[in-house]
């Protein structure tokens, strides 16, 4: 399903994407050195019930995980890069973690993902965490009325390319809009000038996400975490984006 969203729709979702990123950078300003992760998982859960949002992920149950989900916001540390399930484990100084969030808010989705380093940051980290916004940044400059899902894909791909980074085209972007996943799927490299033309109102999710040394993941035992295949560290940013009359809006800024 790809859903069109009215002018009505995106004034929502502008909504649902501010409390998304409001939600992120309350979160990153919280964590330290001891934080568990599912103390993480209750600040999101209390946060979004006090804005009057539903969370996409608690009851979550697609064909690829071992659902439902069951919280409120994927936890993924160093070699774990997506679905990271909150889980009892405490923060240490130099961990690498990403955070990634959907709501609905006002029947319109919106998803976003951060990486940062708690503590101290290897330059390792900090390269990797750059080159998934730069990538980020590339597939939102291309995506614009007329142009094709390819377009952004290659926009991606050719930034993680470049810096030497596997590209793993599993999961990718997506669009949203009154659910979390709709088409269409946007793989993280691609040929420009191919697929779904894209159109005014159309909400997408770019996540642009990269494992250090491989481009295979593996599943933990919860069914949920991916992690990198050799153990190596990894990085994940996403925005959701509106493509407008003469290019793209970001909806998952903060306020």
């Amino acid at each position: 399903m790809i859903e069109i969203m009215s002018p009505a729709e995106l004034v929502r979702a502008r909504e649902t994407g501010a409390l998304v990123a409001d939600i992120l950078q309350t979160l990153k300003g919280r964590i330290t050195v001891g934080t568990n992760l599912l103390e993480i998982d209750q600040w999101a859960k209390a946060m979004i019930l006090e804005a009057g949002a539903v969370s996409c992920y608690v009851d979550y149950a697609p064909s690829f995980g071992r659902g439902p989900f069951g919280h409120y916001i994927c936890t993924s540390v160093n070699d774990a890069v997506l679905h990271g399930l909150p889980h009892n484990y405490t923060v240490a100084d130099g961990d690498l973690l990403s955070l990634d969030l959907a709501v609905s808010l006002g029947g319109v989705v919106a998803d976003s993902a951060i990486s940062f380093t708690v503590g101290s940051q290897s330059k390792q980290d900090a390269d990797m965490i750059a080159v998934t916004e730069r990538a980020l940044k590339a597939g939102i400059a291309a995506a614009r009325p007329g142009a094709r899902v390819g377009d952004i894909s290659h926009a991606i791909g050719t930034v993680l390319s470049a810096a030497g980074y596997p590209v793993n085209t599993e999961f990718g972007g997506h669009g949203v809009g009154s659910t979390m996943h709709q088409d269409p799927h946007i793989t993280n490299t691609g040929r420009p000038g191919r697929g779904y033309k894209l159109r005014p109102g159309l909400l997408l999710a770019l996540e642009p996400w990269i494992m250090a040394d491989t481009d295979e993941l593996v599943t933990d035992a919860d069914g949920w975490t991916l992690r990198s295949a050799t153990g190596c560290r990894t990085a994940h940013s996403e925005h959701t984006i509106a493509i407008t009359e003469d290019g793209a809006e970001i909806m998952t800024l903060p306020r």
